[in-house]
């Protein structure tokens, strides 16, 4: 670079009084830094971008293996999916760990150069999947893969953790933890103001759970599998006024993973891409008092965002995959999406719709209710959906799945992400 005259205190570069040469020759600014003309910059692309590998490590009861050994499975089985060599990484997102996702990136053997450890809770996942698509679609990265694995269960029975979640009692959610904090209460609240204005009932909320069970029975890798009844949900022993415990989901141990490429590289992979055709963000409170309708989901604005991107209506859809802790998070979250409208999920959940075989076949794995629920459900929910598109799901197949709405949900409603996927 050229020389630096020493500038005084108080005194200004001077600026060149002659006129750039042309816009294309290299110059110097006034700090001697060379600026590259606009016609010699990187020209970023615009591509498509496709799911190529999924996969569950494994999940359930699994007491003999760590959430890096999880993660280990899920991401060997993912790429081994999608046809593509560890080698060939260059994207890794991930929450585990120390320095996340760079200790995990080190076990798993990864070096990648574009990386991200987003953390918010359960809808991190389908955040992940817009900041990747957008890095590939923009050129910056060409394999992106998200993996998450979780011993809660395991942790629990051997007293390595406790079984209630504290989010702390610092900054502004301190104003709110003198009331109780545990998840499910806010979610309880949820609740009681949405048969308080539009006449849910509990019989509508139980039949959440109901539906998932039902699908859950055709899934041999579900958690619980046994139908249940609304009678049953109803009895079942109360935690949270009015949620019973079949009102919340399970505790489990598990994880999965999730390969990304551009269409250029996903037709030389193993399966027939599922692409990204549209996402979606959002975010909403951590304190209660903050949250300006507790009957509305942040996804009203996150689900808004990926079906008009997709080009797409929720009419559309085949199949609906979205979090489930709680009972009313799914009728909340088929309100926000435009399944139906608000205040109408209690009566859209009733006639088996959301079971396999119904109108609208929703957490078709099971769910977090029923089938898997480690901590942070998002990524299996992009898995089943993935597999769905591809006809992978045996008995509880929807036929002809075309387009598949993914809806994350974290916290008490603090957030949310929706991805629309489809295939060819």
């Amino acid at each position: 670079m050229g020389s630096r005259r020493n500038l005084g205190r108080g005194q200004r570069a001077r600026l060149p009084l002659t006129s750039p040469r042309s816009e294309d020759s290299e110059q110097l600014s006034a700090f001697g830094h060379l600026i590259t003309p606009p016609t010699k910059r990187r020209v970023m692309n615009n591509r498509r971008v496709a799911i190529v590998g999924a996969a569950t490590s494994d999940c359930g009861r699994v007491d003999d293996k760590t959430a890096f050994q999880l993660n280990f499975q899920g991401t060997k089985r993912a790429l081994a999916d999608a046809g593509i060599d560890k080698s060939e990484v260059d994207g890794f997102m991930s929450v585990t760990g120390t320095l996340p996702p760079v200790e995990l990136a080190e076990y798993l053997g990864l070096r990648p150069n574009w990386v991200d450890s987003t953390a918010h809770g359960g809808s991190v996942w389908e955040f992940m999947v817009e900041h990747a698509a957008a890095a590939i679609s923009q050129g910056l990265v060409e394999v992106v893969v998200l993996t998450y694995g979780s011993t809660q269960r395991a942790d629990l029975k051997k007293k390595l953790r406790m079984a209630n979640l504290s989010f702390g009692t610092r900054g502004p959610i301190q104003f709110a933890a003198p009331f109780g904090h545990p998840v499910g209460s806010h979610y309880a609240m949820v609740a009681r103001r949405h048969m308080h204005e539009f006449g849910t009932t509990i019989e509508q909320l139980a039949e959440v759970a109901v539906s998932t069970r039902y699908n859950a029975g055709f899934n041999p890798d579900a958690y619980y599998r046994d139908p249940i009844t609304i009678d049953d949900v109803i009895d079942a022993p109360m935690v949270w006024d009015p949620l019973t415990k079949l009102h919340c989901c399970i505790r489990s141990d598990g994880g999965g993973s999730v390969v990304l490429t551009s269409e250029e590289r996903a037709r030389d992979c193993a399966k027939a891409p599922v692409w990204v055709l549209g996402t979606g963000e959002a975010v909403s409170h951590t304190t209660m008092s903050e949250w300006d309708d507790f009957t509305e989901s942040p996804c009203v604005r996150s689900g808004k965002l990926a079906f008009a991107r997709a080009g797409v209506t929720p009419q559309e859809i085949d199949t609906a995959q979205v979090y489930d802790a709680f009972t009313p998070m799914v009728i909340l979250t088929l309100e926000g999406l435009g399944f139906c409208q608000k205040g109408e999920g209690g009566a859209f959940v009733e006639d088996g719709r959301l079971r396999v075989g119904g109108a609208l076949p929703t957490n078709t794995d099971g769910g977090g209710l029923s089938a898997c629920q480690p901590g942070m459900r998002g990524i299996f929910l992009l898995i089943e959906a993935v597999k769905q598109l591809r006809n992978e799901c045996g008995d509880r197949q929807v036929p002809e799945a075309r387009l598949a709405c993914v809806n994350g949900t974290s916290g008490w409603f603090s957030a949310a992400g929706t991805v629309i996927l489809g295939r060819d």
